[in-house]
């Protein structure tokens, strides 16, 4: 389905805007010893590895997915054809400055550290984290958990220390929940992949504060591809937040992140996102959660910026009364497509799943919702809840929406609901009558069309979320 307004605002309205990202929008010179060079071939995986200094298993691994990448085409036949204008060849797919994850701030080198406090990492750890990790390209800079944690068995730390230092817990699930072949970008992924978390909770140990990680892109034509994999044992519960900008550089920039979560028994995690990437980069993300028996696996995802994202987080419930949800928000403005959904697999009896959508669409902005659920016919007692709504600011915004839902058997209940509103020249007039500019009355309407989800996102991520709306919405309407 497709949707354009009638138009409600002035020719000036329709006029989207460059949105100051001076929070976000700044670079530092590179100082990379290690650099894979342009282009990808069996001899950027063996640089990689080397570098790295990866298990035999690892190196197999990686040239086995690049092989997957090479064969596999671009899925053009159903997503947008902007990924055409990827250019594989001109990418850099590792950059390093060979230090190791420093565990105190202090030791991180200085263009570094001043990167992490202009976006405010350090402060947030001190006020209201149980863990940081801090990726600058392609490596992590600083990475920290707090003792107490630690002696509790807790284990966080980059991917390439876990597969290393824990590969008795990282490899029997490394690639289970998110196979090589599963698509093109998973597969690029897996060949290339460097940074990332792994975490492991002890069974029974439950997070009071949120462990963070925080992705930041500084070099021009990079590619970032993190690889992070979480493991809740039996009765363990979690919160993850991560947060992810670059600098706004002339030339694409690609991040093609692979996110595994492992749920067992009992557990629970959640999964929080607030992206806000400038709009040369290229977001393609697969993210996929496991929950096990009584287990739940929440994902609450908040797509600001990019050129083109395509993300559609997953649960597979595999446990009896297994719990799956995805919260979403994402903001299109002009020359952006948020093309994000979430996709949800029963596989076992009395599992429940539930996603709410909600897109924005403002100048020549594209929001799509893109959604799978699908319940076999021997299941019985599942239950989804799918919403999608879209709010259209200007006459040239565009949603589309794409629910695939497929239900076997007649033992189970499900229900999608769908709505397209736009903001009408009558609540502005109302609002601009009791004080408020046209600015602010824009951004009022948006956030109350996002209130109730936003009140999902932990208070520091809320109150960053409503800054960034605001920031879209300044000027957005003259």
């Amino acid at each position: 389905m497709s949707y354009d307004t009638t138009d409600v605002l002035d020719l000036e309205t329709r006029e989207a805007i460059d949105i100051d990202r001076t929070k976000g929008d700044f670079s530092f010179p590179e100082r990379n010893k290690f650099d894979a060079g342009r282009g990808l071939s069996g001899k950027t995986i063996d640089y990689i590895s080397d570098v790295k200094n990866d298990p035999g298993w690892v190196r197999e691994f990686r040239h086995k997915a690049l092989q997957v990448f090479l064969e596999k085409p671009l899925p053009i036949h159903w997503a947008s054809k902007d990924l055409e204008n990827i250019d594989f060849d001109v990418l850099r797919y590792y950059l390093s400055d060979g230090e190791q994850p420093k565990r105190s701030w202090a030791d991180v080198p200085p263009d570094v550290l001043e990167t992490f406090e202009r976006l405010g990492v350090p402060q947030q750890e001190r006020a209201f984290l149980a863990g940081v990790e801090a990726q600058f390209d392609s490596e992590a800079a600083y990475s920290n958990v707090k003792e107490e944690l630690t002696k509790q068995g807790v284990i966080f730390c980059n991917s390439t220390e876990g597969l290393k230092e824990h590969e008795e817990i990282f490899r029997p699930w490394f690639g289970k929940v998110i196979p090589t072949g599963d698509n093109k970008f998973s597969a690029l992924n897996s060949a290339v992949f460097s940074g990332g978390s792994f975490i492991y909770i002890p069974k029974g140990v439950k997070l009071k504060q949120p462990l963070q990680a925080y992705f930041r892109i500084n070099s021009e034509n990079f590619g970032q591809f993190e690889r992070t994999l979480i493991i809740a044992d039996e009765g363990a519960e979690l919160m993850y937040m991560e947060g992810c900008t670059a600098p706004k550089f002339e030339t694409a920039t690609l991040h093609s992140a692979v996110v595994e979560l492992v749920a067992l028994k009992g557990a629970k995690i959640q999964y929080v996102t607030v992206q806000n990437w400038s709009s040369n980069v290229f977001n393609l993300v697969t993210k996929r959660g496991l929950a096990m028996e009584d287990a739940e696996v929440r994902w609450i995802d908040c797509n600001i910026g990019s050129r083109l994202t395509m993300k559609y987080p997953g649960v597979v419930m595999k446990g009896r009364r297994a719990r799956g949800e995805v919260i979403s928000i994402a903001l299109a403005n002009t020359g952006q497509h948020q093309d994000t959904g979430a996709k949800m697999i029963h596989a076992a009896d009395e599992t429940t799943s539930n996603i709410v959508s909600k897109s924005i669409s403002v100048g020549k902005g594209r929001a799509t919702y893109r959604g799978q659920v699908f319940i076999p016919k021997h299941l019985k007692g599942c239950k989804n809840n799918t919403e999608c709504d879209a709010l259209l600011i200007n006459s040239n915004s565009r949603t589309d929406t794409y629910p695939a839902i497929t239900v076997k058997g007649n033992r189970h209940a499900t229900q999608h609901e769908a709505s397209v509103s736009q903001v009408s020249a009558e609540m502005l007039f109302y609002m601009q009558q009791r004080g408020l500019n046209q600015a602010q009355a824009m951004s009022l309407a948006v956030n109350g069309f996002i209130n109730d989800l936003v009140r999902e996102f932990p208070m520091e991520y809320s109150v960053e979320l409503k800054r960034l709306i605001d920031l879209e919405m300044e000027g957005s309407v003259g």
